[in-house]
């Protein structure tokens, strides 16, 4: 039997993980998307990219105290995410498949690693966890431009760099950087687990140097370009801060040491251990819990649960790197202290979490698990001696591609039917928005202003990006400076008309108004959903009375969203009011003359 070329194995490996997501760049065409909240602000962003308003910066974040907010370290993420989005004609698909692209790509490096670290069964067996992993994070995920989800998977292919530094393979200090730097720009949460990870690195290769079992020139060459590749990612950073006062470093440098009183002490360590533990346990990569965003950020958002299952799996990983250590297998002994240091700095991470304990924070400790596994599979392959291996090494290879081939085209069937984030408010966004269009003048300046007693402005933000991107001259006041960019604020008295988004109950107080002019308007529930969704209101104010959470009534009807994130809340009552958002809320647009308020 002929054998198959290995760079045509490794080549469909690298299908296997990548063709999924192209799959949902395809499906994601159509319907036309309207992004809100922190999707709006991002293709704000990539509108200026390359221009004079490039941002320096991330995304808004929970920092600091708003409007003054801090935000996420670096813009990598946008200029990154520009090359597809330019090509796709600046859309918001546009958007989408960049990211799916940039998923691709690291996921399609990762599988490229694991070869130079162990040839082509490595790969095979990487291959088969990236795709459990991959189909645990879920489609949608995958495929949303928003900045806690973009960095899941170069966490992964951070980690397989640093092992590689650590193996002597100095060409990948490059890869690492871009890598690190991509997660930890993007997503403050990754700042310091990046951060220590590059510090293995470094302290690797400085111990490989003194050593002498490193190729000095090679490390000068390939050390001096990652070098070089850190002062020009991290430029923008010291830019802001130089020119900003104050700049976005010292904001979070405060925030980080000193946090606002409202947000609490953090988790602290025994919790943060306890969380890192709920996330060793294995099985949330099979499970299948039907969650839009994947059973592996359901696990995440389970605050409950035991930490037994884990603390199972740190064992037999523990002594299978005991195993490891006294065979000698220093390959696999330099792949255990990755996972080592992604386990301590992981729980770290997670004891400093402060505030409510968003699932998102805590997601790239996937990324380390499925490392962990490749660690215990592979040790225990290798304790079953050459000869045993030779003779299972068709059936269990066979075994694996089947489980990848199968995992991704699960992925792949889901990936036809993806959806766009939150469906219901792009639909009433974009309903409202496109009959406007003609009633709106080409040459004039408009305030945008909204009232939302459903998703805290999601789609007010969505409607300023939605403008700009047809071509209108666009402003906010100055209140919306840090989450819609500082270059868009306008005064009032600059503004020719007001542009009025209404949403949920307000849409009918605006109708009152005399001078309002509407321009359109869309429920995009059902009226068996407004049926529910009243249903759904009912017993959420009977829940609400009968916990003793009369006060907070009010938010039913005026902040809902605000309402859903009560720590207080049961929980039958929060997957009440989850629901009521899913269901979504009428909304109005409205032209008035600048400075009207509600009577």
């Amino acid at each position: 039997m002929r054998r198959v070329p290995t760079r045509w194995s490794l080549a469909a490996l690298v299908a296997v993980v990548v063709v999924p997501l192209l799959v949902a760049v395809v499906a994601l065409r159509r319907p036309a998307w309207f992004p809100a909240l922190d999707h709006a602000m991002a293709e704000l962003r990539l509108r200026d990219v390359f221009t004079a308003n490039t941002p320096l910066i991330g995304l808004p974040g929970r920092i600091g105290r708003f409007p003054e907010q801090g935000s996420h370290p670096g813009p990598l993420s946008f200029y990154s995410l520009w090359p597809t989005w330019k090509l796709l004609g600046s859309t918001p698909w546009g958007m989408q498949a960049g990211v799916l692209v940039l998923n691709a790509i690291a996921a399609g490096a990762s599988v490229l690693v694991g070869f130079r670290r162990g040839g082509l069964r490595l790969a095979v067996g990487l291959t088969a966890l990236l795709t459990l992993l991959l189909g645990g994070y879920g489609i949608e995920t995958l495929s949303e431009p928003w900045n806690p989800y973009i960095p899941l998977l170069w966490w992964v292919l951070t980690l397989l760099c640093v092992w590689s530094v650590l193996e002597g393979d100095v060409p990948m200090l490059p890869v690492l950087v871009f890598a690190a730097s991509i997660a930890a720009q993007t997503h403050v949460p990754y700042l310091g687990l990046c951060l220590g990870m590059g510090a293995l690195a470094v302290g690797g290769v400085a111990l490989a140097w003194r050593r002498g079992s490193v190729d000095r020139p090679s490390l000068l060459r390939w050390g001096g370009a990652a070098l070089a590749l850190v002062a020009l990612l991290w430029s923008p950073l010291l830019v802001d801060q130089a020119t900003e006062e104050p700049g976005n470093l010292s904001m979070l440098w405060e925030h980080f040491t000193s946090p606002p009183e409202e947000e609490g002490e953090p988790v602290g360590l025994a919790e943060g251990v306890e969380l890192q533990l709920k996330h060793l346990d294995v099985t949330s990569f099979v499970s299948t819990q039907g969650d839009s965003l994947g059973s592996l950020a359901r696990s995440s958002g389970d605050a409950g649960g035991s930490a037994i299952p884990g603390v199972l799996v740190l064992l037999v990983w523990a002594g299978a790197a005991v195993v490891a250590w006294r065979r000698g297998w220093t390959t696999l002994n330099r792949l255990n202290v990755v996972v080592g240091a992604g386990l301590v700095l992981g729980a770290y991470s997670m004891s400093r979490i402060f505030g409510k304990v968003w699932y998102y924070l805590m997601l790239w400790s996937w990324g380390t698990v499925a490392l962990l596994l490749l660690s215990v599979g592979w040790t225990a392959w290798k304790a079953l001696g050459d000869t045993r291996t030779e003779k299972l090494a068709r059936p269990v290879g066979a075994g694996l591609v089947t489980v990848a081939v199968v995992s991704a085209a699960l992925l792949g069937v889901r990936a036809a039917k993806v959806d766009p984030p939150a469906p219901q408010l792009s639909e009433a966004l974009g309903a409202v928005v496109e009959p406007a269009v003609d009633e709106l003048d080409r040459d004039a300046t408009y305030l945008v202003t909204w009232d939302d007693s459903f998703y805290i402005g999601s789609q007010g933000m969505g409607l300023v990006s939605a403008l700009d991107r047809l071509g209108f001259e666009v402003g906010v006041v100055d209140t919306w400076r840090v989450p819609l960019t500082h270059h868009r604020v306008i005064e009032p008295s600059e503004a020719d008309e007001e542009v009025h988004l209404a949403v949920g109950r307000f849409v009918e107080l605006w109708r009152d108004v005399p001078e309002a002019r509407e321009l359109a308007s869309h429920d995009p529930r059902s009226p068996a959903e407004i049926e529910e969704y009243e249903t759904l209101r009912a017993q959420v104010i009977d829940d609400l009375e009968a916990a003793d959470l009369g006060d907070i009534v009010d938010l039913v009807d005026d902040n809902l969203f605000g309402l859903s994130i009560d720590e207080r809340l049961p929980d039958a009552t929060r997957e009440r009011i989850e629901r009521m958002l899913e269901l979504g809320s009428p909304a109005a647009l409205f032209l008035v003359p600048v400075g009207t308020q509600l009577r």
